[in-house]
């Protein structure tokens, strides 16, 4: 009896030393190796741990690596507290979905239970400055009037809570917000508690206030002080009445619960006309804060070629305006004046928020080859016609003429229409969508495939192998047979 026990508690510490050796947290250069069985013993263990969720198909990954490296042997030289780790998301989709990837890299820093989203830069320098920065205190205390009109004047954008109780719930949400949803270093945040702060600010109860020394104004937050509350408080409000699309504003611009967007596309050079028409966006943006959000771009910026073409526009078409609503799809609005001026702007924001005015849609006008070739050639003022005639199964791709991965498909759909151009009811097309918009059709990528079934209202996206024979398939089966690719999650841009 004694000897079965002992073999049976043999066989359970080998299973148990087994199972440790699986949990095990291994190393690769200097970077921890996560998957779902260590991934919370490592934060668990590790007070300050930076992980990047990686695919080992991806350029941006391979190119960052290196640099992470360099960053884990800095931080172990200095004995720093902070570990960095990695996931490989291709085999870890728990994690992926758990951590809320989007896409690759991506990187979010784990602070003593607190998840923050990493928005520093790619090289090993940036990433150990953003580090440090947030070792640091998030919230600055001020302890006297001076010290809190100061703090005020040394940024063009500052926030501060007032909370007569330092530990307040309150004031533990305000600086959980500082510390894992707000850009610190975009918006200092400050803390005071003083009775001769608060009375000197004239705030008579627990108030969050923005202020924004670009318009010469302040905004106040009086609750309800949760995390998600005082996130979307500094989101909604921080942006100027009028702000300039760049490449690195538009994270800012975009990322709002506000979904209409006056755009106004306009040479900034032309510093006089300029000027004038900035001043009437800003009268028309001070009296829809809140259900607009007042956006210019500047047409003689090369880059910005692209956003023009996006609505249809040339440089010579400037200055002129339009709006977006990006509530559930986009949708575009083209005003009927030439004249920017307060009331127009006025007008077509009241319109679109009243359903007055219609969206607008872009169309060439129709070839008159269009229907020569074995793939026919759709525009705005012809796609109904065409792609949903219930008597024909209609597949079509929706392309940009500057798309490289367009241009490589071409010869591939251009075979595909010659093995069809012979059957009567099926129909091989393409669209420039870059120059077309069809209503309730709504193309995020190039190239998209998309197949109108014979006798149904359904679109049917193709998501699958951009080669003759799946497009076949596909196409044979109804769109019901298409084999999806991998992966799902993409790769960051």
């Amino acid at each position: 009896m004694i000897l079965k026990i002992i073999f049976c508690f043999t066989i359970f510490v080998s299973v148990a030393l087994v199972s440790k050796s699986e949990d095990a947290i291994k190393e690769e250069d200097g970077v921890l190796v996560l998957n779902e069985k260590n991934f919370d013993a490592a934060i668990g263990t590790n007070k300050y741990l930076l992980v990047e969720f990686y695919a080992p198909w991806c350029g941006h990954c391979n190119a960052l690596a290196p640099e992470y490296v360099k960053v884990a042997k800095e931080l172990a030289k200095k004995n720093s507290a902070i570990k960095l780790a990695k996931v490989d998301g291709t085999t870890e989709p728990i994690l992926v979905v758990k951590h809320g990837v989007q896409g690759y890299p991506t990187i979010k820093f784990f602070k003593e239970n607190i998840t923050i989203d990493y928005n520093g830069g790619r090289t090993a320098g940036e990433m150990l400055a953003w580090l440090e920065k947030k070792l640091g205190p998030p919230v600055t205390q001020l302890d006297s009037i001076s010290d809190a009109q100061k703090f005020i004047d040394s940024a063009n954008m500052s926030i501060i809570g007032f909370f007569k109780d330092a530990s307040s719930d309150a004031a533990i949400a305000y600086e959980t917000a500082a510390v894992s949803r707000i850009d610190v270093d975009a918006i200092p945040c400050g803390k005071a508690s003083d009775a001769a702060i608060l009375a000197s600010f004239k705030v008579e109860s627990d108030s969050i206030i923005l202020f924004k020394k670009p318009d010469d104004a302040k905004v106040v937050h009086r609750g309800p002080f949760t995390v998600d509350e005082i996130d979307r408080f500094v989101r909604n409000n921080r942006l100027p009445l009028i702000s300039e699309f760049t490449h690195e504003t538009a994270g800012e611009i975009f990322n709002s619960d506000v979904k209409n967007f006056v755009l106004l596309f306009v040479n900034k050079t032309n510093e006089a006309d300029f000027n004038a028409l900035i001043k009437e966006m800003k009268t028309s943006a001070k009296k829809f804060k809140g259900k607009a959000i007042y956006v210019f771009v500047d047409s003689s910026y090369d880059e910005n070629e692209r956003v023009l073409e996006f609505f249809g526009l040339k440089k010579e078409d400037c200055p002129v305006i339009r709006l977006i609503d990006l509530k559930d799809d986009m949708l575009k609005y083209k005003p009927n004046f030439t004249d920017i001026t307060e009331a127009n702007i006025n007008a077509l924001v009241q319109g679109v928020l009243d359903g007055t005015i219609k969206p607008h849609f872009m169309s060439q006008e129709v070839p008159e080859d269009w229907d020569k070739k074995a793939v026919k050639v759709l525009v705005g003022k012809n796609f109904n016609q065409v792609a949903r005639d219930k008597t024909k199964t209609v597949l079509v791709e929706f392309y940009a003429p500057w798309c490289g991965h367009c241009k490589k498909l071409e010869p591939v759909w251009d075979k595909l229409g010659a093995e069809y151009q012979k059957q009567a009811n099926i129909v091989i097309a393409k669209m420039d969508s870059t120059a077309n918009e069809v209503e309730g059709v709504n193309v995020h990528s190039y190239p998209t495939i998309m197949l109108f079934p014979a006798g149904s209202d359904e679109i049917i996206e193709y998501e699958g192998e951009r080669n003759l024979e799946g497009f076949k398939k596909f196409l044979d089966s109804g769109g019901k047979i298409q084999k999806k690719k991998e992966p799902a999650v993409k790769e960051e841009l």
